[in-house]
């Protein structure tokens, strides 16, 4: 059961991370922790992510903007580096509130609760009508990068973000996906790089039959994204993009992720 579960998110997953630019890892941590402890499923998931950030790669990365990439990609993995170092120094950070909904406790951390407020600022962009043809100059992209990749390295969620700043970057679409995930790449490599010595000493206990099924999904999911890719317009991108920035950040507040 647990192969069909994973695999169905890791499909679904990543052909919905191919539009929004993010949204892969939010849904295969939890589903990885349904049958792993949790530190496992991070890392099951780190593995996954990346393997399909590097499938993209080959499918769209000619459409990257390599002026975009290394504005915002350099600050991105810098700061990733230090958002990890951050977290081993929080690790202990009691959360503010808990609740129960039925059998299940859910906590609201400090960290996801700035994230969750976060994302909801940059969401209004694309709602509130003043806000529409606002335009980030490209000066801010470095600025972009640093927040992505410093909340990317504290708690693993950093897709979002990107995701905020680069569908205002005047973007067309195949660059807007193109250069998320050549930028999404370079963070996990900085990711992988702190999860190496864990990956290591773990990898004994991982399931590689479930790991390469999980990752042919989510191969799936990109594909026949791509495919559907042509499809689709801007606006509908820029759509897809605000509600899953609401919806994870909602999420991400009251202590769901």
């Amino acid at each position: 059961m647990e192969y069909i579960i994973i695999c169905l998110a890791a499909l679904i997953g990543s052909g919905l991370t191919l539009f929004s630019g993010f949204g892969l890892g939010t849904l295969l941590v939890p589903v990885f922790g349904l049958f792993f402890p949790i530190e496992m499923a991070i890392l099951l998931t780190a593995i996954v992510h990346f393997l399909n950030n590097l499938f993209k790669l080959f499918l769209l990365g000619k459409s990257a903007n390599l002026n975009v990439v290394l504005r915002f990609g350099i600050p991105a993995i810098i700061f990733a580096f230090l958002g990890a170092y951050v977290l081993s120094l929080l690790t202990d950070m009691q959360p503010l509130t808990d609740y129960q909904i039925g059998n299940q406790t859910f906590e609201i951390m400090p960290i996801k609760l700035i994230i969750g407020i976060v994302l909801l600022f940059f969401a209004l962009f694309e709602v509130v009508p003043s806000f529409v043809n606002l335009q980030f100059d490209k000066k801010y992209l470095p600025v972009g990068g640093i927040l992505s990749g410093f909340f990317g390295g504290l708690s693993g969620n950093q897709g979002a973000l990107r995701a905020a700043f680069l569908i205002r970057a005047n973007l067309s679409k195949q660059s807007f996906i193109a250069t998320g995930v050549v930028i999404a790449c370079l963070v996990d490599i900085s990711r992988l790089t702190v999860y190496s010595k864990q990956i290591l000493n773990n990898q004994s206990q991982f399931d590689y039959t479930l790991l390469t099924l999980a990752t042919l999904s989510a191969f799936i999911g990109a594909y026949f994204g791509n495919k559907l890719l042509k499809k689709v317009t801007l606006v509908t991108i820029q759509n897809i993009v605000t509600f899953m920035l609401i919806l994870f950040a909602i999420l991400l507040i009251i202590g769901i992720i």
